[in-house]
């Protein structure tokens, strides 16, 4: 069984309805005040399909300098766990740009890790991959990209 995470698609390949999930993205990002409903109407999707895909698909820059990506990771509460996902961050070379863990509940946190892209950066997959397998995480999810 393959476990691939994250692939890499040509355009004519990615099925219409995410190609409007990410023009719906950009018309919330350009143009201020939109409502979420009426960039999904303008780009011809629901507001239901721009939810269910929304933190799936990202247009492809992932080493474009100034790229910020931001993860949602539950972890167990255990002493140096947090310290060694920052190690394995700044062994890909991305720079962290803010840092901020909930207080563990039934022994686990909640960490926000929002992360800048370098020209350095090694391959962003093959990091949120490492950090995913580490020991003591739970779950990992990419929230945002900008």
């Amino acid at each position: 069984m393959d476990n691939t995470k994250y692939y890499v698609l040509k355009k004519k390949a990615v099925p219409e309805v995410l190609l409007k999930v990410v023009e719906t993205k950009r018309l919330l990002a350009t143009r201020r005040g939109m409502t979420i409903q009426e960039a999904a109407e303008q780009a011809g999707i629901s507001r239901s399909s721009f939810y269910k895909y929304k933190d799936d698909i990202f247009p492809f820059h992932e080493n474009e300098k100034g790229q910020n990506v931001t993860m949602v990771i539950q972890m167990e509460d255990r002493p140096g766990l947090m310290a060694e996902l920052l190690h394995k961050v700044a062994g890909y070379d991305a720079n962290i740009l803010t840092i901020h863990q909930s207080i563990p509940i039934n022994g686990v946190a909640t960490l926000t890790l929002s992360v800048e892209v370098l020209p350095t950066t090694g391959n962003l997959s093959d990091m949120v991959d490492e950090l995913e397998e580490q020991d003591g995480i739970q779950y990992l999810k990419i929230v945002g990209r900008e």
